[in-house]
């Protein structure tokens, strides 16, 4: 069974569940509308009968290209769009169902809180991570820097927050952030045998096991104090110094491709 809407794709088949980000063109970028259907959606497949899995990916190129920043302009004062992050992540977080990040291409900002907010995490090889956040003059938010604390530790979580550097899939497993690295064309059969190994497993112990080490986790790493995550987003929106380099950074993005289309 396949539910389409806008921006995203969902199927089921028997306990496996897919959700995918389906704006390829754009490299599945997460508007606060995408990212309140997102929450809709985890919840939904998770509530239907019998479903023990839900793998979320992205359509084309790219897993997630971040947040949509035409979405959140300087000087924004919305702050429930600026909040629909965190509780995108909360709400695949608080699914029963074990969720799988199936990630590819490139995982910018918000795509990697969404990744960090699922259970386990499969890429391929060719994968590009990074967090440019800072460079554009706001900081992570959405409860990205708790979730990569979790993850990562707190020295590697502040070397790439603040310098924005990106980093591939070998070091992403290197540093404990996924699970396993494959070839691009293995990318769906890993995942799938991920799955099948979870479904296969009795239901009660696999949403006990998540249960107690998401308590676990969550206390050390104090996700609950998020929600302040939307109003240091929208300061950093109004900030000068934030603004200056923003211009800068998305400058000098736009000379670097158009350097590469002139070639």
């Amino acid at each position: 069974m396949t539910e389409e809407s806008t921006q995203l794709q969902a199927s089921i088949d028997g306990p496996i569940a897919h959700l995918w980000l389906d704006d390829p063109d754009r490299l599945n970028p997460l508007s606060p509308a995408t990212l309140d259907a997102i929450a809709e959606r985890v919840g939904d497949l998770d509530a239907r009968p019998g479903v023990r899995v839900i793998v979320i990916g992205g359509r084309g190129r790219a897993f997630c290209a971040g947040a949509d920043v035409s979405a959140f302009a300087e000087g924004s004062t919305d702050r429930r769009a600026a909040d629909a992050g965190r509780r995108m992540a909360d709400a695949v977080e608080a699914v029963d169902a074990v969720t799988i990040a199936r990630v590819h291409g490139h995982c910018v900002g918000g795509g990697i809180v969404l990744a960090a907010a699922c259970d386990l995490r499969i890429a391929a090889e060719s994968t590009r991570f990074s967090i440019p956040e800072v460079d554009l003059g706001i900081p992570l938010a959405w409860g990205g820097v708790p979730r990569l604390l979790r993850e990562l530790g707190p020295a590697i979580v502040k070397e790439l927050v603040m310098t924005c550097r990106p980093f591939d899939a070998a070091e992403a497993k290197s540093m404990g952030f996924v699970n396993r690295v494959v070839a691009l064309d293995a990318l769906d059969d890993a995942v799938a045998e991920l799955a099948q190994a979870i479904v296969e497993r009795p239901r009660f112990a696999i949403t006990a096991t998540k249960r107690s080490v998401n308590a676990i986790t969550g206390a050390a790493v104090a996700l609950d104090g998020s929600w302040a995550d939307a109003d240091a987003l929208l300061t950093g929106l109004h900030d000068p110094e934030g603004r200056a380099r923003a211009d800068a950074s998305l400058a000098e993005l736009a000379r670097r491709r158009g350097d590469s289309s002139n070639r």
